[in-house]
């Protein structure tokens, strides 16, 4: 199964491939060749997330325990191993893999940017398949041919900026109502990067994770 076809199946559940790379020994990853990074694939991932049993039955986690449901599920049919950015101590090193793929940099802020879907990324899972697969070529990080560089200046009490991420000062400003805008329809930070505009993530998913971030 080539790149192509393993993103056809990905996208069957809403998942998109977010990114590949080729494995080392080094890696450790018990003769695995490739990983595939997955990400939501939008527009229409919350609503199909939504309406899935995880979260209609008031357990804890449901995003975490869909996800490992649909990518187990979905490692299964390529005879891959599924690999998760949550459930530790210790953690998989998402962060360096995403790097890795080419598709992902560090942006002028510190945080993730994506190809597609800018500061708005974020992966679900991965795969490890033992194949070396052709990966197609990647492009360059967009921050260097952004001349807006919007996110620099757009946290209204800069608390993530090119200096850091003063988290502290961050939840406190969200638990106030001034910090409504943010807590509602997700980090204005990320919002503001001219690469996720079109990725169509809802602000009804930026709510829930920033609702998760504060507690």
């Amino acid at each position: 199964m080539n790149l192509a076809e393993i993103e056809a199946e990905a996208r069957k559940s809403q998942l998109d491939v977010f990114g590949a790379f080729h494995l080392t020994p080094e890696d450790d990853l018990d003769g695995l060749g490739t990983l595939i990074l997955l990400g939501p694939l939008e527009p229409g991932f919350w609503p199909h997330v939504t309406a899935t049993p995880e979260f209609a039955d008031d357990a804890p986690d449901p995003l975490d325990r869909w996800s490992t449901r649909t990518i187990g599920a979905l490692a299964r049919t390529l005879s891959g191993t599924p690999f998760f950015p949550f459930g530790g101590p210790p953690y998989h090193p998402f962060i360096a893999w995403a790097k890795r793929s080419g598709r992902a940099w560090s942006s002028e802020v510190g945080l993730l940017v994506h190809d597609h879907a800018g500061l708005m990324v974020s992966y679900r899972g991965a795969i490890g398949l033992t194949d070396r697969l052709e990966l197609p070529e990647t492009g360059a990080r967009p921050c260097d041919t952004c001349d807006e560089k919007s996110c620099l200046n757009a946290c209204p009490i800069g608390a993530l900026t090119k200096a850091g991420y003063d988290i502290p000062m961050c939840k406190h400003y969200l638990s106030e109502k001034k910090g409504q805008n943010c807590l509602d329809a997700g980090c204005v930070v990320r919002r503001s990067c001219p690469v996720g505009q079109g990725y169509g993530r809802l602000q009804e998913q930026s709510a829930y994770h920033m609702r998760r971030f504060m507690g």
